[in-house]
């Protein structure tokens, strides 16, 4: 079954973290690239967030977290999706996350971390490499 149409990314901030500048700034260059951007807002829970990516029908999660829960709160997004039998949305983010907890995160099934530093550049080009290749390709 061939998917058609722009990717879809629901772009999140799961907890307790106000900050949400970096998350902005990514869903406009991810929606400038030409794909579909649902931007959930300040203090969600990975349950509002998995429920979006699901109504929406997203392609992906891209999570934003600044408040060093981020073990946490990917673990609790993967474990939902998989939960809802969701696992082909891919699950991305971006924050301050330590080096040491990158390859773990991963290991877990979180497909990219950006770090601080990274350009929007590099994360619509690892989203239109990554999340799903365009009908014919």
């Amino acid at each position: 079954m061939g998917v058609t149409g722009p990717i879809r990314v629901v772009v999140a901030k799961p907890g307790l973290d106000g900050h949400d500048r970096g998350a902005k700034v990514i869903a406009r260059a991810l929606r400038d690239a030409g794909m579909e951007v649902i931007y959930t807002g300040l203090h969600q829970t990975p349950e509002q967030i998995v429920d979006t990516a699901i109504q929406e029908d997203a392609d992906a999660i891209g999570l934003s977290i600044l408040s060093g829960a981020h073990n946490t709160l990917f673990a609790k997004v993967i474990e939902l999706l998989k939960e809802r039998e969701a696992e082909d949305i891919k699950v991305f983010g971006g924050g301050i996350i330590p080096e040491a907890d990158i390859a773990p995160l991963k290991e877990l099934g979180v497909a990219e971390i950006f770090t601080p530093g990274a350009t929007t550049g590099s994360i619509v080009e690892w989203v239109n490499a990554n999340v799903r290749q365009p009908a014919g390709a």
